[in-house]
């Protein structure tokens, strides 16, 4: 199993584990509140939303993740989703080591 599956299996336990903030506005005020350990985004989000959401990111230095494409992330999630942050610091953790 590759990295980027591991991180995705995670990513769909995170979920079900109630760790994930989905969509735009939401993972925004995740961010500014300190709720959101880490952000993904995917990586075929229009240019609008991909410069808002990491620019939020860069500024409060929240980890960002853009490996994977929206299909990638929906299926993990069993919903669809361009954007997501992790709540949790233990989790999200896992999924950064998961990740590089």
């Amino acid at each position: 199993m590759t990295n980027k599956q591991k991180v995705l299996n995670f990513l769909g336990l995170s979920m079900r584990a109630g760790k994930v903030i989905i969509g735009e506005t939401l993972v925004i005020e995740a961010v500014r509140s300190k709720k959101g350990k880490l952000v993904l985004l995917a990586n075929d989000t229009g240019v609008n939303t991909c410069k808002k959401i990491t620019n939020k990111a860069r500024f409060y230095r929240i980890e960002l993740i853009d490996l994977f494409t929206s299909n990638e992330l929906s299926k993990a999630l069993g919903k669809s989703c361009k954007v997501l942050a992790i709540s949790d610091k233990a989790f999200s953790e896992k999924l950064i080591n998961l990740s590089q």
